[in-house]
C-alpha cells in the first residue's frame, strides 16, 4: 500500500488541478507518479516543467529511456523500470534493448556507451572516473551530451526516490526480469 496516496483531478490541491488535467488530457490517465507529486504542486510542476524542457534537449526519445532504464535499474525502481519499459518500445526501443539499457549496454557502441555512464553516474553517484568520462565522450558524445545526462539522471532519481518513499503502486505493465548471468 502507498505510503503517500495519489491524488486526482478532484482531491488535489488547486495549483495542482489544472495540471492533472492536461496529463489525463495528453495520457488519457493519469499515472500515479504523477498523482503522487501533485501532493505538493511545486513537486509537481517541477517534474512536468523538467520533463518538457529535456523533451527538446540533444537526446532523443530512445536515447532519454535508455537513461531512464540504467537509472532505474541502478536505483531498483520497479515503477519506473515498468513505465520507461512502455514508454521505451512507444519510442521505437524493443524489449531487449530495454533490458540491455538497464544493464548499461547495448549492440549500437554509442548507445551503450551512453547506457553505461548514466549507470555509473548514478552508482558513484556522480564521481565518475576520468577513464569512464574518456569512455564516454569517445564514443562519440560532447560535453553537452555529458551535462544532459547528468540531468537526466537527477531527474529520473527524482522519480526513483519519490517511487521508493511513497511506494507508488505500479500502474503500467511490469517490466520484465533481468536474466540472472
Amino acid at each position: 500500500m502507498a505510503r503517500i496516496q495519489p491524488l486526482n483531478q478532484d482531491n488535489a490541491p488547486a495549483a495542482s488541478q489544472p495540471l492533472l488535467e492536461a496529463v489525463n488530457k495528453k495520457m488519457g490517465m493519469v499515472p500515479n507518479l504523477l498523482g503522487t507529486l501533485a501532493q505538493a504542486p511545486a513537486a509537481l510542476s517541477t517534474y512536468l516543467s523538467v520533463s518538457e524542457v529535456l523533451g527538446g534537449g540533444l537526446l532523443e526519445a530512445p536515447e532519454r529511456e535508455r537513461v531512464a532504464l540504467a537509472v532505474g535499474q541502478a536505483n531498483s525502481c520497479d515503477y519506473c523500470l515498468a513505465a520507461h519499459t512502455m514508454i521505451g518500445k512507444g519510442a521505437g526501443l524493443t524489449v531487449d534493448e530495454t533490458l540491455l539499457a538497464r544493464e548499461g549496454r547495448s549492440a549500437d557502441p554509442k548507445q551503450a556507451a551512453l547506457a553505461l555512464f548514466a549507470r555509473q553516474i548514478t552508482e558513484n553517484r556522480g564521481n565518475v572516473t576520468d577513464d569512464q568520462l574518456s569512455t564516454f565522450k569517445s564514443a562519440g558524445w560532447s560535453d553537452a551530451h555529458v551535462l544532459e545526462v547528468i540531468t537526466h539522471v537527477a531527474f529520473n532519481t527524482l522519480t526513483n526516490y519519490t517511487n521508493h518513499i511513497a511506494q507508488t503502486a505500479v500502474d503500467f505493465p511490469a517490466a520484465p526480469e533481468l536474466q540472472q548471468a
